[in-house]
């Protein structure tokens, strides 16, 4: 394998495509298709990675860093926003697995400003506050049943009240901003609807509590630093500013009331959401680890067992997924989309796959079945879901 990005993962295996059982033509026409959607405007550059049996079998940067360039280097960092929860998640089932937390705990036991939280139910012009019928759980804010939502999602009067609010803001701390949240009605009750919010976000902050640091810290002492992730943070040091990944305009991220520029220090708010910074090497060792049952270089971070519970649906029939962010014939885990069936979704795939992105277009995909991971590293929200499909469909033509 000759791609300048094979160079920089001299701590995974590589081998050629036809050994691990990828079409060489198929991967040919990936690039194409890549570098067809840079030359047409949607993106300044990509970075794309499928490993399968442990090896990395195919690996690629194409286009630029940003719309002035230079070069996609193979260590460009990225904003991978919604893909931060499948590390926070992993972080939450470390402590699981040490008996420090577990999935039936009240979340008021950790974050007390959670035991008066309301539902609100809209009634006309009004909305009716009312009871829970029972706590949100660990589990709800893992599997997103806790009733919490995005703003960004939908124009009902809860997400108006959490928009107004701007929970988020770069400037308040973490623990003011979820404190904020619980003071805010949920949408549905607790265990009832899966709805995509700002649970992982208050997982975040149950492990600042219960570890007695900052989330980032956590992080860094518990999964980046066993697993070499040394580009993975919630902040781009000054020295690292050169290898930004940048969309074609920094409108895109203006219009959805994202700062253009990175933070270049921990920020008070440290987002289990959607804050991290991360490069396709370290995102490739975090899934190796997965994929590798919990362990890479000798470095243990969860159990199998723990991982494939992890990994399987979590949601079952008597939750309401009416309205969800979900894919047709998917569920969802403790951290990830889990795939049901072969069958009803709109791209190809293998029951188990597991995956999740970000809003800026970053995706990645495990197959148990078929004993691979793939990466695509992008920043082009405003095309994210033609990217991603794209991406998809010649990923699958890919496998033989």
């Amino acid at each position: 394998m000759t791609d300048t990005l094979t160079r920089a993962f001299a701590g995974l295996p590589t081998a050629e495509p036809d050994d691990v059982g990828l079409s060489r033509p198929a991967l040919k026409r990936l690039t194409a298709v890549m570098e067809r959607e840079i030359a047409a405007g949607r993106v300044p550059g990509v970075s794309m990675l499928i490993a399968r049996d442990g090896k990395v079998g195919f690996a690629k940067t194409l286009g630029a860093l940003g719309p002035d360039g230079p070069a996609m280097p193979p260590d460009a960092i990225f904003r991978i926003y919604s893909m931060t929860k499948p590390i926070v998640s992993v972080a939450a089932m470390m402590l699981f697995e040490e008996g420090r937390l577990f999935l039936a705990d009240p979340l008021a036991k950790y974050i007390p400003s959670f035991a008066d939280t309301k539902v609100g139910v809209e009634n006309g012009d009004g909305l009716d506050l009312v009871p829970l019928k029972r706590w949100i759980t660990i589990q709800d804010v893992m599997r997103h049943t806790s009733g919490l939502t995005y703003d960004f999602t939908g124009a009902s009067k809860v997400q108006t009240l959490v928009a107004t609010a701007r929970i988020l803001r770069t400037e308040r701390s973490i623990a003011d901003s979820i404190d904020a949240l619980a003071t805010l009605p949920l949408m549905h009750q607790p265990g009832e609807v899966w709805e995509y919010g700002l649970s992982t976000d208050v997982l975040g902050r149950v492990i600042e509590i219960i570890e007695g640091a900052s989330l980032g810290e956590v992080l860094r002492a518990r999964i980046f630093e066993p697993l070499g992730m040394d580009d993975t943070a919630f902040f781009i040091p000054p020295a690292k500013l050169g290898r930004e990944a940048k969309p074609m305009s920094p409108q895109v991220y203006m219009n959805m009331g994202a700062n253009p520029k990175p933070q270049t220090e921990p920020p008070p708010c440290e987002s289990g959401g959607g804050g991290l910074m991360s490069t396709i090497r370290d995102y490739a060792r975090f899934l190796a680890m997965l994929s590798g049952g919990g362990e890479l270089d000798g470095r243990r971070i969860l159990g199998p067992r723990t991982i494939r519970f992890m990994a399987s649906d979590h949601l079952g029939p008597e939750v309401d997924r009416g309205r969800s962010l979900l894919p047709p014939g998917h569920g969802f885990g403790l951290g990830f989309g889990v795939r049901l069936q072969n069958g009803l979704a709109l791209t190809p795939g293998s029951a188990g796959d597991y995956f999740w992105g970000g809003w800026a277009g970053t995706t990645f995909r495990i197959s148990p079945q078929d004993s691979l991971f793939a990466i695509f590293m992008v920043q082009a929200p405003d095309h994210r879901e033609h990217l991603n499909w794209t991406f998809g469909a010649a990923l699958n033509s890919a496998i033989l």
